[in-house]
């Protein structure tokens, strides 16, 4: 059996799963795409980082760098949310894909020079991140309901991990049989590829044929005021930032800092992966939405532990066990959030047509929290070397807990305009 086949098969096209549960066309088409852009993403941005790293051995150059991204995708997010909104989530989708494709073809052509200009590639990078991401959210949003959601959102973290598993070992493995930095650029051309495939591919989704063109972001800090429930839930996005910002580029460089080599670092990363489809496939299967608090305690709790491994030594082993615990938690949080997250859009006001606008919010509460972490990180731990490492880590961790007193189910099934 084929991917496309297996991916059809755990949606419920066999009729082992219950209809009210089973993916629609679009959903797993959705899925594909995703994941097709996630292998290109994979390959190329996990060893973005540590190109970065190689050529400069400097923390503060990727922290830098991330701090850019992460400040200009919510303005990403809100153009690609305008635009969504005044002519449908897929124009946006594939100017994302594309302006993705677009900055790793400006990375392959600056080669070595891209660490003189990490600022500009940093504010491009966080502009077609935004673009791609709120239409990507949005669409989510659309192809899944609340009957299926959680386990459209366990399939689709599932094959977004074995696409990020597959990508790693992959770029591992050409950056591993090339000489110097020449694997680095033979990994963002392949990764141009991919994206241009996704785009294509994208064209088996239909528009939205949504008739509401007003943009309401002005509107956000009433809705902010007249439903609570949505704001706990945006501060909720914030904590998780507060860890997500270190994590989504740190690892890779401990990683490599403690093994000294780069397909080690890709071949890891194939283990990691592993534990998240493994975390993935069981909440898809098995996880229910009145649990979401015990999967939230459970995650933040093992990373917490993971974290306070670091206290012990800065060795491959006690990184070993961090990522470890960290692979197999973070799914369940990311799960859990995302879920009553799309359940709180549809409980605002005009019954769904404030999604794109929802999505806008989410991103700049995530963002600020990824922001503000890595500014803790190189004002307390600019380096490897230092003690205070695994402090701000556990600390980042530790605020995760905070997130279990704000995750709440709806007592009320939403109902959803499309």
């Amino acid at each position: 059996m084929g991917p496309w086949s297996r991916l059809k098969a755990l949606a419920g096209a066999g009729g082992a799963i219950d209809p009210s549960r089973r993916l629609s066309h679009e959903a797993v088409v959705t899925i594909g795409i995703h994941s097709l852009f996630q292998f290109g993403a994979s390959m190329a941005g996990l060893f973005l980082n540590l190109y970065l790293w190689r050529l400069t051995e400097d923390l503060h150059v990727n922290g830098n760098y991330n701090i850019i991204v992460y400040l200009l995708t919510p303005f990403g997010f809100l153009a690609g949310a305008w635009l969504a909104k005044r002519t449908d989530r897929l124009v946006t989708y594939r100017i994302g894909i594309m302006l993705t494709a677009l900055f790793y073809l400006l990375v392959i052509l600056a080669g070595t020079a891209v660490v003189k200009f990490y600022i500009l590639f940093g504010l491009f990078s966080g502009i077609a991140s935004g673009m791609y991401w709120t239409a990507y959210l949005v669409m989510m949003y659309d192809v899944s309901t609340p009957a299926n959601r959680i386990r459209f959102l366990g399939l689709n973290t599932t094959f977004f991990n074995l696409a990020s598993l597959a990508g790693p070992a992959v770029a591992g493995t050409i950056i591993g049989v090339m000489d110097g930095l020449t694997g680095y650029l033979v990994t963002f051309s392949l990764s141009l590829i991919l994206f241009v495939a996704a785009a294509v591919l994208s064209l088996r989704i239909r528009s939205s044929g949504f008739r509401h063109k007003t943009f309401y972001i002005k509107l956000m800090p009433l809705v902010m005021r007249r439903q609570p429930s949505w704001l706990r839930s945006l501060f909720a996005y914030f904590l998780w930032g507060l860890f997500q910002g270190i994590m989504l580029f740190l690892p890779n460089i401990m990683l490599y800092r403690t093994v000294g080599r780069e397909d080690w670092v890709g071949y890891l990363t194939i283990v990691f992966s592993g534990l998240v489809i493994l975390s993935s496939i069981l909440i898809s299967r098995y996880g229910r939405e009145e649990n979401g608090k015990l999967y939230v305690l459970l995650s933040s709790a093992g990373i917490t532990v993971g974290a306070a491994f670091l206290f012990i030594d800065f060795t491959f082993w006690t990184v070993a066990v961090f990522m470890i615990l960290f692979s197999l938690g973070n799914p369940l949080m990311n799960n859990i959030l995302n879920n009553a997250y799309y359940r709180q859009i549809g409980l605002l006001p005009l019954k769904g047509q404030l999604r794109n606008e929802a999505v806008v919010m989410r991103e700049t509460f995530l963002n600020a929290g990824r922001v503000l972490s890595i500014a803790a990180l190189l004002q307390f731990a600019g380096d490897l070397e230092s003690a205070r490492l695994p402090l701000v880590l556990f600390a980042a961790a530790l605020s995760q807990l905070l997130i279990v007193f704000l995750v709440e189910a709806p007592a009320r099934q939403p109902e959803e305009s499309r």
